[in-house]
């Protein structure tokens, strides 16, 4: 059974549930399109954990009708316990920014500290483009990981904290932001720059009385870590596949789970958007494309694979691509599609 995205936006009351905040996939600004950067939530009763803040993730919370969302200086981040970052592509953390810059103006705190979650230090530099000698950017900590970011832009932002905390007498935002690296064993990051990722099984690495999240290695190269994440609760599983190539870590991740949200890319697009003859950055854009990403006649095998009964299809790419497209994504699976559209919800569980 295919859901397609030329509907309204599909609506549960589930205690467990999938908020689809953003659909669109990578960096680019689509002309024609009204999906949001990408961006999920696991909402859990009255809190919700945030996967990825994409362009637009902000007022996309207050949307979805998430935490105290009718206040305008008390919510909706009231309700937000962490948030949790694939990778440090600029298309899933470029508004992480405006979640922890505005955060004391739309109750980021007061429902307790907020940890973001994601990618270590890759360590190196990827590899240059045969014949290309760039200079690195900050070549002093050239490969940042999500603590050390998180840091970062606490210290860009700490003249508004500041502000606001002294002016208003806000209390009880003591370290109401960190960030951490999700702790991938060490044997398995010792390589950066091996193609394809090394084979792992999840690892389990935040609880709390609502959720348990693990994570994996999927393929992105170059970018490194780049993660999958798990989320179980008492009602049931939810998957995120960040940006990958097919994966059989994801697959293992999966198992089991009763929604796999996946990103998928059009090959047809990617060729017609980068004809050939290419030159060199167009061909290394190309390669990355289609070799780092997983194209629609490979998603459906993936999920029927994993057994997960619901394949949401999310990180849209191009996300301007007719629905007809996305539902040829049900070749080779047996569960129901859904292609995901902005604020999504899906229910787990009774």
């Amino acid at each position: 059974m295919t859901i397609s995205a030329s509907r309204a936006p599909l609506v549960s009351d589930a205690r467990t549930r999938l908020v689809l905040l953003g659909t669109a996939g990578g960096p680019n600004w689509w002309l024609d399109d009204t999906r949001c950067g990408i961006s999920s939530a696991v909402v859990v009763g009255d809190r919700y954990y945030v996967v990825d803040a994409g362009a637009g993730v902000g007022p996309q919370l207050r949307r979805a009708r998430l935490g105290n969302w009718k206040s305008r200086l008390w919510g909706p981040l009231d309700g937000l316990r962490a948030i949790f970052v694939t990778h440090l592509h600029s298309d899933h953390v470029c508004d992480l920014n405006n979640l922890l810059g505005n955060g004391l103006a739309n109750g980021l705190g007061l429902g307790g500290p907020v940890t973001v979650w994601g990618p270590g230090d890759r360590g190196q530099l990827p590899p240059a483009r045969p014949g290309s000698s760039p200079s690195a950017v900050a070549p002093d900590s050239p490969t940042p990981g999500t603590s050390e970011m998180v840091e970062s832009l606490l210290r860009t932002f700490a003249t508004d904290y500041n502000d606001r905390l002294f002016e208003q007498g806000i209390e009880g935002t003591d370290g109401f932001i960190t960030g951490r690296d999700v702790p991938i064993p060490q044997r398995y990051l010792a390589d950066p720059n091996g193609d394809p990722h090394p084979r792992m099984s999840p690892v389990p690495f935040y609880e709390d009385d609502r959720v348990r999240v693990s994570a994996t290695l999927v393929q992105h190269a170059p970018i490194f870590p780049a993660l999958a994440f798990r989320f179980d609760t008492d009602d049931g599983s939810i998957v995120f596949s960040g940006d990958t190539g097919p994966s059989d870590n994801l697959v293992e991740l999966a198992c089991g789970a009763d929604i796999l949200v996946h990103e998928v890319i059009d090959g047809d697009w990617v060729a017609a958007d980068f004809p050939s003859p290419r030159g060199p950055v167009d061909e290394a854009i190309y390669r990355h494309l289609v070799g780092k990403h997983t194209l629609i006649e490979d998603v459906g095998p993936i999920a029927e694979r994993a057994g997960v009964p619901t394949l949401v299809l999310n990180h849209l790419v191009p996300a301007t691509g007719p629905v007809q497209r996305w539902e040829q994504a049900q070749r080779g699976y047996s569960g129901r599609l859904v292609v995901g559209m902005d604020l999504d919800q899906l229910g787990v569980g009774a």
